[in-house]
């Protein structure tokens, strides 16, 4: 008996070890681009490190309580129990003078500014390597890479399943102009058959002039990397971009920090503020902003406008499918933050700050 449970315990390790030969998986970066991080002020001791000490979990919690309590403990209101409300625009076909976002779930948008077509952390197939794990909410599954049409400039914030999806980047990978990215995805990328031509990987605060019109600035966030079981060999990061349209703050997956508070010093004025909002529980609270360390970022970057994603479309952290937005709007009332509430797929006109919008998330209860 002994025997055989070491066997089936040797058949599971084998197993295991296959599967995350996939390709999906990534590699971590090497040569060349090693020798590049190894020179950032942001990579120490062998990975990259947040500006201010992190820990992953709050409290002392074991990744096997933590894996057990996302697998088995219930939530209620976990998932939508109908479909959500959801507006397919067709994309390929905006008019293309016109300055418009479109927010595909989670945190997958669209955007046209000065007619260029910029797409951020697309997940249109799938948010985990494990089928039938992090399913889409009902009704919020509506876009597919084939719906996209040729990219200027691909953004990704960092390698997460949810924000970094293989099969999405294989379908754009021969209509993709440009990929940006923090130091060490793009070897991700070039592992998928991305030409290192169309990869330029940032640094925090590094500036890169996409075109005549448009500047875009990687920027700090409290995260951190990883597609498998080794962490932070890839950065993780926000972005600022600057054109006619406005300063437009892309927060990426953070917690609070001192950083929000640099950023509104650093750049002043911001147009809009697009943050992470969702998927957050106490024992994240250091690496997802929780609703009332969201309150405190958006005070101190006083955004014109604001508007939150990360949620809606998967069960990821512990929380009711409403709670993000439910508390963002109550928040935003409470502190005459300028909040706007598109739904999955509604544009919105970045040049009308006068458009009005639902709140959608009320139906779905």
């Amino acid at each position: 008996m002994i025997f055989g449970i070491i066997g089936l315990a040797a058949l599971l390790g084998l197993a295991v070890f296959i599967f995350l030969q996939h390709p999906m998986f990534g590699r971590e970066p090497g040569g060349k681009r090693l020798e590049r991080i190894k020179q950032s002020p942001n990579y120490r001791d062998g990975i990259f490190q947040n500006q201010s000490p992190t820990r992953m979990l709050r409290n002392d919690k074991s990744r096997v309580r933590l894996l057990w309590e996302f697998l088995f403990m219930k939530v209620k209101d976990l998932n939508p129990t109908r479909e959500l409300p959801v507006v397919k625009t067709d994309l390929k076909n905006l008019a293309p003078d016109e300055d418009v976002l479109v927010w595909m779930g989670h945190s997958s948008l669209y955007l046209q500014i000065g007619g260029k077509r910029i797409l951020v952390d697309p997940v249109l197939v799938s948010a985990s390597p494990v089928p039938y794990t992090n399913v889409a909410f009902p009704g919020t599954g509506i876009y597919h890479p084939a719906d996209m049409p040729d990219i200027d400039y691909l953004l990704i914030s960092h390698d997460h399943w949810d924000h970094l999806d293989y099969k999405t980047m294989l379908s754009l990978k021969g209509r993709t102009k440009k990929v940006v990215c923090p130091l060490g995805v793009g070897e991700h990328l070039e592992y998928w058959g991305f030409s290192p031509d169309v990869i330029t990987e940032l640094d925090w605060n590094d500036q890169l002039q996409l075109d005549e019109s448009i500047r875009l600035t990687a920027l700090p966030a409290r995260h951190f990397s990883g597609r498998g079981f080794r962490s932070n060999h890839s950065l993780w990061t926000g972005y600022m971009l600057q054109s006619a349209a406005g300063n437009i703050y892309l927060s990426g997956d953070t917690g609070y920090d001192a950083h929000f508070r640099k950023i509104k010093e650093q750049f002043g004025d911001i147009d809009l503020a697009i943050m992470e909002n969702g998927q957050y529980n106490e024992d994240w609270r250091y690496i997802h902003v929780v609703p009332e360390d969201l309150v405190k970022a958006i005070e101190e970057l006083q955004p014109r406008r604001l508007m939150t994603i990360h949620n809606s479309k998967y069960a990821l952290g512990r929380h009711p499918w409403y709670e993000p937005m439910q508390k963002i709007a109550e928040a935003s009332a409470a502190h005459s933050f300028n909040l706007i509430t598109p739904m999955i797929g509604q544009p919105v006109m970045l040049k009308d700050s006068a458009q009005a919008f639902t709140k959608w998330w009320e139906e779905g209860l």
